[in-house]
């Protein structure tokens, strides 16, 4: 009898270290570029984003890095990864953006934030121009809240996020060609038309302005929030910012796969 207690001991203390290591394997990593010698209230923005995301990473059981270094966009530093984020700046090398480029054609991931999305020539980088699906067009300013209405409340990207919410301060883009029209776009969110006109400086007046969207051939989330120190005070737009990242990590089970809308 004692000694199948202790087989049993033994057993259940194998049992248990085993779960313990296995679950504190992440269920994906995320890397996070940034810059710090940016406009100051993109750098604002990224130096609360990394500790945001930190706890995050910690809640829902991911890897979450950022640095500084822009070239460790390299092939072989992002296979570590199956997802990377620009916190508030892109790309600036012929290097770096050819490894983008191969890293999200092999089915990596990308959560882009505000400036990440300003571009106002397709000459620039024609293929983040396709990427996108979209290029700068204006700006409203100085930077004030805007309500945001959700267009697909059934996407994993928007699950627990109100129908509409009024989103912190913050410095809105407009876009040419509208993203809707590009095939492969789908939108999630929008500036509701009762913000407009919007601006005192530079003001958008009207029209149809996405403000998060994914283009389905590629598995990714870009979103127009990041400009300041506020964007973390809404506990709703908090919500987008944890389903859109979880849905984006989900899809690494099957590297190289296209992500479905739905």
């Amino acid at each position: 009898m004692i000694r199948h207690m202790r087989a049993f001991y033994f057993l259940m203390v194998f049992v248990l270290l085993a779960s313990a290591g296995f679950s504190q394997q992440p269920r994906f990593r995320v890397l996070a570029f940034y810059s710090t010698h940016v406009e100051q209230d993109h750098v604002d923005f990224a130096l609360q984003a990394i500790p945001f995301f930190t706890r995050m990473a910690k809640r829902d059981g991911f890897e979450f890095k950022a640095t500084a270094d822009w070239n460790d966009m390299n092939p072989e530093g992002l296979k570590q990864y199956q997802m990377v984020m620009w916190l508030d700046d892109a790309p600036s090398t012929a290097a770096q953006r050819t490894a983008f480029e191969e890293y999200m054609e092999r089915g990596g991931g990308w959560f882009g934030f505000h400036i990440a999305g300003w571009m106002d020539s397709r000459k620039t980088w024609p293929w983040f121009a396709d990427f996108l699906g979209t290029l700068f067009y204006g700006n409203s300013w100085p930077p004030l809240p805007g309500t945001l209405t959700v267009d697909d409340p059934r996407h994993p990207a928007m699950k627990g996020v109100p129908a509409s919410f009024l989103s912190p301060l913050n410095e809105w883009y407009s876009w040419d060609p509208d993203p809707r029209q590009t095939p492969g776009v789908k939108v999630l969110m929008t500036l509701d038309p009762s913000n407009y006109p919007i601006g005192f400086k530079d003001t958008l007046e009207g029209g149809d302005i996405p403000v998060t969207w994914t283009n389905t051939k590629y598995r990714m989330i870009y979103t127009n929030m990041g400009h300041g120190n506020r964007i973390f005070t809404s506990a709703q737009q908090n919500r987008f910012f944890e389903s859109a990242l979880l849905w984006l990590g989900r899809q690494s089970a099957t590297p190289g796969g296209r992500v479905p809308a739905r």
